[in-house]
């Protein structure tokens, strides 16, 4: 598929500086830039590659001024990064899908299936499960009874959804991630500890997209919910009865305990920690390696172990990196007093 600048200027609402008749046929980052490719600058660290790239568009923000003669065509616009996303997911959608029940794959007779369905290699399909138009399922994927899948998802290698759980429409699902498996739910009894079963669902809300290996334990009762368009990197692990609410992002390896609930638009860095029965904020911010013990207030922005206000804790970590140093004069200051009291002492009985 070849594109030119004049057409891609038209989709995202852009303005062509060079040649608009320019194609391209690929993606590039800038500094691996070749001829036919589009490429993208947002972040300034990258501006000087835009000088010497070979690609043959490059998208860029509607306040960029070159400082001197630039190769590329370049289309202004708004927000390059976002217009990026935009070309991609169309490049994407125009990829032929796949269709079709793969004879190696298990379907229960009481499945609904909707049309243009594509059911890879050794998958299973449970009794009464639903699956929506337009749905790529690859192989080893397992679907539980009475589950539903929405249309357009995209269900990778090794997905396992859980009995009675439910998908929205438009969610990709990575590799080995799971929806639906218990939570961890243990009664401590004199001869060890008891199972407590868990009878609830967990449910993904349209336009989820969940990393590789991350884990979505079904409620102990009710629904665990991850509401429409979170994005959760690989490793994340959410508790039994969570709620996250809309368009919240989270990191890889990020841990949230039962019964929290998260707000929307939340950004969460790296390996944080998020303990139960807690309440955070809408549009908080937390840093990576944090631990989030207690509630947070909405539009706070917090970090450390555990987290606590991002200002105190920069300043904190300064401190923190001089603190052999202070040690050290502070060792040499007491020294001195006690010299000074000594001297002092010794004048006074003089």
């Amino acid at each position: 598929m070849e594109f030119s600048a004049k057409q891609i200027a038209a989709f995202i609402g852009g303005e062509v500086v060079g040649d608009e008749n320019a194609t391209v046929c690929t993606f590039a980052k800038i500094e691996e830039g070749m001829p036919g490719a589009l490429s993208f600058l947002s972040n300034p660290k990258y501006t000087s590659y835009i000088y010497d790239t070979q690609s043959s568009i490059v998208l860029v923000n509607s306040d960029f001024v070159a400082e001197k003669p630039i190769k590329a065509t370049l289309i202004k616009t708004a927000n390059a990064y976002e217009s990026l996303a935009k070309l991609m997911a169309l490049y994407e959608s125009m990829k032929p899908k796949k269709t079709g029940i793969s004879t190696m794959a298990s379907v229960a007779a009481s499945a609904t299936i909707g049309e243009n369905v594509y059911i890879g290699p050794f998958v299973y399909i449970g009794e009464r499960a639903v699956i929506g138009d337009n749905t790529v399922i690859e192989a080893n994927v397992s679907v539980g009874d009475n589950a539903t899948i929405g249309s357009d998802c995209t269900l990778y290698n090794g997905v396992t959804i859980y009995h009675d759980c439910k998908v929205g429409n438009r969610c990709i699902l990575h590799a080995g991630s799971v929806v639906g498996s218990d939570g961890f739910g243990f009664a401590p009894g004199a001869n060890g500890y008891e199972k407590i079963p868990q009878i609830g669902i967990a449910v993904l809300e349209d336009d989820v997209e969940l990393g590789a290996n991350t884990c979505i334990d079904r409620a102990t009762m009710g629904a665990t919910i991850i509401k429409r368009g979170v994005k959760l990197d690989n490793m994340v692990q959410v508790a039994h009865n969570v709620v996250i609410d809309e368009h919240t992002v989270m990191a890889a390896q990020c841990g949230i305990a039962g019964s929290t609930k998260v707000g929307s638009w939340c950004m969460v860095g790296g390996q944080t920690g998020i303990s139960g029965h807690i309440q955070v904020g809408n549009k908080v911010k937390v840093g990576g390696h944090s631990a989030i013990s207690n509630s947070v207030k909405d539009g706070k922005a917090v970090m450390g172990y555990p987290a606590f206000d991002h200002v105190q804790f920069a300043r904190a970590s300064v401190i923190f990196k001089k603190l052999p140093e202070m040690y050290r004069e502070m060792d040499a200051l007491k020294k001195e007093i006690e010299t000074l009291k000594q001297q002092l002492a010794d004048g006074g009985k003089a």
